[in-house]
């Protein structure tokens, strides 16, 4: 099969206003290198298990010891996702469940300028670690909103001053892509 090059849209599912990413990747990639690529573009620390779902099957690396997955490292993204609009579902940090969709939007024949991956879109900043899945995301926005409430130190100190939810760096994210 010649090489090809998938568009792909990750939406982190349940965000409002949405959180998403369009990279460009080379289908042959593991799911192990896709979940590297995700968690770059996304702005996530790899700090947690994550796992890929289609349909009733499940991958993640086989040294999660997930008696019922199949080892990531040695699937192909291109025996998952084959047509146009296919998607996986990507899970991320299983206690605060971060869910996202990975869907396939364009099929293109491969280009020899090709580097692994390329990000070509996103919106809004990706929510930190350990904050509580979308929901506990939401209220910590809430928080940060209102100087006066008594939570509103605490996120400060532990964000920053300069948190933005709305802000994105494409050319951040494509500079760690290539390293």
């Amino acid at each position: 099969m010649a090489k090809q090059i998938y568009q792909l849209k990750i939406t982190l599912k349940g965000s409002k206003p949405p959180i998403w990413r369009k990279i460009t990747v080379d289908s042959s990639v593991s799911l192990n290198d896709l979940h590297r690529m995700i968690q770059i573009t996304m702005g996530w620390q790899n700090a947690h298990f994550h796992s890929f779902k289609k349909g009733k099957d499940e991958y993640a690396p086989s040294e999660f010891q997930l008696d019922y997955s199949l080892d990531s490292e040695k699937v192909q993204l291109n025996q998952i996702l084959k047509k146009v609009n296919s998607s996986i579902a990507y899970e991320y940090d299983f206690g605060d469940g971060w869910n996202h969709e990975v869907k396939l939007e364009k099929i293109s024949p491969t280009d020899k300028d090709m580097v692994s991956a390329k990000c070509i879109g996103g919106k809004r900043s990706c929510p930190p670690e350990d904050c509580g899945g979308v929901w506990g995301y939401a209220e910590m926005l809430h928080i940060i909103k209102d100087p006066k409430h008594e939570q509103y130190e605490d996120f400060i100190d532990w964000l920053g001053d300069d948190f933005d939810p709305d802000f994105f760096d494409i050319e951040r994210v494509n500079r760690l892509l290539i390293h």
